[in-house]
């Protein structure tokens, strides 16, 4: 019998929570239904989606090849849902937008896609830089909106911002590191450890901050602009990173396996919006950009 739809969003709902019971919350159905579809899925495919442990699910490398088939799919649908909910005439003129790095590749890329698919006759121009000139293009009215970190959004009063999706801090630890079946791990285990530091954004700033309020000076072993070499390093056993969940993928590039684990105590989180001059009549383009942000957020919620 092939998968059917309901599986897959029962799996994609599963990958993101880690956990059936969290799956079958947000999906407000029942655990039993959830681990149905799973399994049903799984002998579907011939494969082993998530391996099962009594600390819960961890998603297996196979299950996260057929993670990026399954949300794709259901993007595509979601997308031939609304196809005919827009106008008549299909829209045109210019949409000019700006994204952080720490967002390009794990927001904007999606969010661009069905935005080309929605509005064909658009002519997309983006920007990547870093928070603060991007602002700064905002307030000039060179940029119509931007998809960027907004936790430390430093002209409030001139900009106007709407939450996407908020992403906690994690650890990310090598297989077979003792961290890893540890029933608690605190910060302070964190500052013993080599730390791999992530320098896009404000991500450096904040994990110096939240370190060296405990009065510990961070043992940064390496510090790189790219989030593959993050995963690199600390699947080879060259350190631990402390990031926000947003950019965390089980696999390295080389295939290896990275371990992900909630940190006790209070971390920052960061905040990903969209944000556009406070005032500005933002064009229809911009405000159909907007708006399909907005859906995806939803999306994502229910």
């Amino acid at each position: 019998m092939a998968f059917t739809l309901r599986q897959l969003q029962y799996f994609v709902a599963v990958a993101e929570q880690g956990s059936v019971t969290r799956a079958a919350q947000n999906l407000s159905i029942s655990q039993s239904s959830v681990t149905e579809a799973l399994k049903e899925l799984e002998n579907d495919l011939g494969v082993e989606l998530f391996d099962r442990h009594p600390r819960g699910l961890s998603i297996t490398h196979n299950g996260h090849q057929f993670l990026r088939h399954a949300t794709k799919i259901l993007s595509t649908v979601s997308d031939a849902r609304t196809s005919f909910s827009g106008q008549t005439n299909e829209p045109g003129g210019t949409l000019n937008i700006g994204v952080t790095s720490l967002v390009a590749g794990y927001v904007l890329s999606d969010l661009l896609a069905r935005y080309r698919r929605a509005c064909p006759g658009v002519e997309v121009t983006a920007i990547e830089d870093n928070g603060g000139y991007l602002e700064h293009l905002l307030v000039g009215g060179e940029l119509d909106v931007a998809v960027m970190v907004i936790s430390n959004l430093r002209d409030r009063m001139a900009l106007q911002a709407e939450i996407l999706e908020t992403s906690p801090y994690r650890l990310w630890l090598p297989l077979g590191h003792p961290l890893v079946s540890a029933d608690i791990i605190s910060v302070a285990d964190i500052t013993r450890e080599p730390l791999i530091m992530l320098t896009i954004d404000e991500i450096e700033e904040n994990t110096g901050k939240l370190l060296s309020a405990l009065g510990a000076r961070p043992h940064v072993a390496f510090r790189t602009r790219s989030v593959e070499a993050v995963r690199s390093l600390v699947a080879t056993g060259a350190g631990v990173a402390l990031l926000p969940d947003l950019v965390y993928r089980p696999w390295s590039l080389e295939g290896d396996r990275i371990e992900s684990r909630d940190v006790s105590g209070s971390l920052p989180v960061v905040q990903v919006g969209m944000v556009w001059r406070k005032g500005s009549n933002l064009p229809q383009a911009a405000r159909d950009f907007v708006g399909i942000a907005e859906t995806m957020r939803s999306g994502r919620q229910r």
